[in-house]
């Protein structure tokens, strides 16, 4: 079965304050749990997300499309990345997200992913 590990935490300028020292280690940690995915054999994808501000969300109302710079809703988490897993099942999924780096500061949303039958 396949899940996203969607990545929430509070956004800040922590990494960007923080000296090279210590941004190597957190950058570490990242690579040692893709590492472990990978070493799984759960690893399907994932990547980091520029910051919100970065967002632009696009609408479309009575046939014209809007756009608005930002994220969509104001929240104090925000989605900061992504990991697409394969694994057998929930608890497996589960086990993945409890060793995501920042778990222990933000929120891991498990999200079983759609299979849909093609001809």
């Amino acid at each position: 079965m396949r899940y996203m590990l969607l990545i929430y935490n509070e956004e800040s300028d922590a990494m960007q304050n923080a000296s090279p020292a210590e941004q190597a280690a957190e950058l570490k940690k990242w690579d040692d749990y893709g590492k472990w995915l990978s070493e799984k054999g759960w690893m399907r994808g994932g990547d980091a997300l520029q910051p919100t501000a970065q967002a632009t969300t696009v609408r479309v109302r009575k046939g014209e499309t809007l756009t608005t710079d930002g994220p969509f809703a104001e929240t104090k988490e925000a989605l900061g990345g992504f990991y697409q897993i394969e694994c057998q099942n929930l608890d497996q999924a589960i086990d993945a997200a409890s060793r995501i780096p920042s778990v222990g500061t933000g929120s891991i949303e498990v999200r079983p992913i759609m299979e849909f039958d093609t001809p």
